[in-house]
Parts: structure tokens; sequence; C-alpha cells
């Protein structure tokens, strides 16, 4: 059965706090939230700025704040470009204080991913042993807390199916699965339908985005990544592959969420392809 949630991106260009994400969400009949982490102190999060949560606010009084809104978390997004250098040192350590903040929080996924692009003066090879070591570290301590540590299509290495394969059997473990993004693997120039098909098995978590034309036009094949797409779900040229995809889905048996992803411009975007999602798959959600 699938569920249906939403990244809190979609209100970063409103402003809004992670609160009132809470309030739309509960306004919406959305039981699903997914958001990123901040490792640290922000002044538009502390102003109440950034949907987003930061890891030094308490995870079990923000766990009865959401039960009173009837929310919960489907995911946290700690994607630190895990293929930079930084990725042994900064990455790592970000992605571990979040494990053990969702955790606390109930949340079942934290999300992780590579950088656009490939790092200067690195082979192929000596990237995907670096990011080896980060994994089996990070999978490691995913297991023992019950968490899952998914990796999305979103940069240079895993938005190409040959890398992502080898990516996801750098440790034999069940805590080690792929959030499938329609968008992201769109915009590189790789065929949705196809990408989800080689690794429906290792899905657990999946970002439903649409691609605007005019971005399709300009970008596909250059990006690999899309923060949030200004079009809404169902309305760019990306809305068949995503109809294909929940089939998909649907015949594998998918007991999940599907989190949407595009740009909410206050509400009314994200409420068109809320609408949109909940028809394609025959109801709420």
């Amino acid at each position: 059965m699938f569920s249906i949630g939403f990244h809190t991106d979609a209100f970063n260009s409103s402003y809004w706090s992670f609160e009132q994400c809470l309030e739309w969400a509960q306004k919406n009949g959305v039981r699903w939230i997914e958001c990123g982490t901040i490792d640290g102190v922000s002044w538009i999060h502390g102003l109440g700025y950034q949907p987003h949560v930061a890891l030094w606010e308490d995870p079990v009084l923000l766990r009865q704040k959401m039960d009173g809104y009837g929310v919960r978390f489907s995911q946290l997004d700690a994607a630190f470009p895990l293929s930079l250098p930084e990725g042994a040192t900064l990455g790592v350590e970000y992605v571990l204080h979040t494990i053990r903040w969702a955790r606390l929080t109930g949340c079942p996924c934290v999300d992780t991913t590579d950088d656009r692009y490939k790092p200067e003066g690195a082979t192929d090879r000596e990237v995907m042993e670096h990011m080896r070591r980060i994994y089996r570290q990070i999978v490691r301590v995913a297991e023992a807390y019950g968490i899952v540590i998914n990796i999305e299509p979103h940069g240079y290495y895993t938005t190409r199916p040959e890398f992502m394969a080898e990516m996801l059997d750098f440790v034999d473990s069940p805590c080690l699965r792929m959030n499938m993004d329609t968008g992201n693997t769109f915009i590189a120039g790789q065929d949705p339908v196809a990408f989800l098909e080689r690794f429906q098995d290792r899905v657990s978590h999946v970002h439903i985005k649409d691609v605007s034309e005019s971005l399709a036009a300009a970008a596909r094949g250059d990006l690999t990544g899309i923060a949030v797409s200004h079009c809404a779900i169902g309305e760019g040229v990306n809305a068949e592959n995503i109809r294909r995809c929940l089939e998909i889905l649907r015949r594998r048996g998918y007991d999940g969420v599907l989190s949407l992803e595009c740009e909410g411009q206050g509400g009314p975007m994200i409420e068109r392809s809320l609408a949109w999602v909940r028809g394609q798959i025959g109801g709420r959600g």
C-alpha cells in the first residue's frame, strides 16, 4: 500500500518553519514528512525561516509535537556529498549524528548521496573505494540503531546505474537500500523507468518529482539532480515516467512512502501535485 508524504524543501522559498509544514500536512491529510537535518546552529533556522530540523533540538519532544499533528517522519535527509574528500570527516559525522537522532524520533530511514561532480584529481576507482569505506562505517552504526541508510541518485556516481549497483553492494546488509528519485534520474539523462526496474528490489523510499519542459530542454544530461522542481507533479515532461514507475512499484508490492518533491509556492503547487498523485494511486494514500 502506498503512503504519501512530502519533503519540506517545498517550502524553502516560502521561508516556513518546520511546524508550519506540520500544520500543512495535517490540513491536507498527509501523515508522512521528510526534511533535512542541520548539524549545528543556523540563524535562518533559529528565527523560524527554514523548514528543516536541527540536531540540537530534542528529538523526543519533537516526536511528541509531531504526534499531536498526526504526522511522522518517513526519512531524514543527511545528503552531504560523501564522494568529496570531506565525506570521510564532515560527512560521516553528520550522517552518524542523524542516525542517532532518527532513532529517537522513530524515523526509519536516513538519506545519503554523492556530489554532482567527480572529485578533481581522483580516479573513479579511488572515489568508489573512498565511499566504500564510508558506507561500511555508517552501516555498522545504522544496523545497531535499526535505521535504513538509503542511497539517492543525485550525483555523478549515483545517477549511473553501474556505480549505483556497486554502491548498493558495498555492504551486505538489509540496512543499505536505495531512495528512488524520478526527477533526478530523468534530469541526469537516464530513463527513470529502466532505473527503477533494475533496482526495484532495493528501494525503501521514493521521491516523486516531475521536470518542467523548459528545465529538461536546458539541462537534461548536464545536471545530475534537482533540489526541487519548479513544476507541479503531473504537469511536466516526466509525468508518464512517474505513472510507469508507480505501476512497477504497485506490481512489486512496494509498501512505503511516496515523498513529493516540488516547489510548493506556499501551498498551491504542492497541493496540485498531491491531488495528481492521489489520483494516480486511486485514493488519498
